[in-house]
């Protein structure tokens, strides 16, 4: 290989043993060791890659609408209990497949538009390279606007003082 200066992740995708910038060459090589054994990926492991990966994208204030921001919000809150990465995302997963629905809510002053646009890139970005499979697409609903002046609903509420 040429050195172009990049570093070897930025220039595709790792096989396994070399980076490639055809990812159709990593699902044809996985469908030649089917012989050798099948793996099987579960829903849960592609909602965490593609809520972790729209989380990333600039603008995207959170994932899932106010009622299930909520319900998550309160039962974070509990002892021992975890952020949920996957909340706001469902999926379709099948052999060589999958399709992805998000809904997210975006900060106020950025444009919808791009920023449905990243989500939908990254996402397919990340889940592809990740399992090998095919995203066919991710449907995204914007089902909030965050504006500034709101308090986050991730964060406890001062209480008033009694009068």
């Amino acid at each position: 290989m040429t050195d172009t200066g990049e570093p070897e992740a930025s220039r595709g995708i790792f096989t396994g043993n070399a980076f490639s910038k055809d990812a159709s060459a990593t699902r044809d090589d996985d469908r030649d060791h089917g012989a050798q054994g099948r793996t099987t990926i579960a829903d849960g492991v592609v909602e965490k890659i593609a809520g972790t990966a729209a989380r990333e994208v600039i603008g995207v204030h959170a994932l899932g609408s106010g009622i299930a921001r909520a319900f998550g919000s309160a039962r974070e809150r509990v002892p021992g209990a975890a952020k949920s990465v996957s909340r706001g995302v469902k999926v379709e997963v099948g052999e060589t497949q999958t399709a992805i629905d998000l809904e997210i809510v975006v900060d106020y002053g950025v444009s919808i538009h791009d920023v449905a646009g990243a989500v939908r890139e990254d996402v397919i970005s990340a889940v592809e390279w990740m399992t090998g499979l095919e995203t066919v697409e991710v449907d995204i609903a914007v089902s909030d606007v965050k504006l500034p002046d709101e308090p986050d609903e991730d964060q406890e509420e001062e209480p008033s003082p009694l009068r």
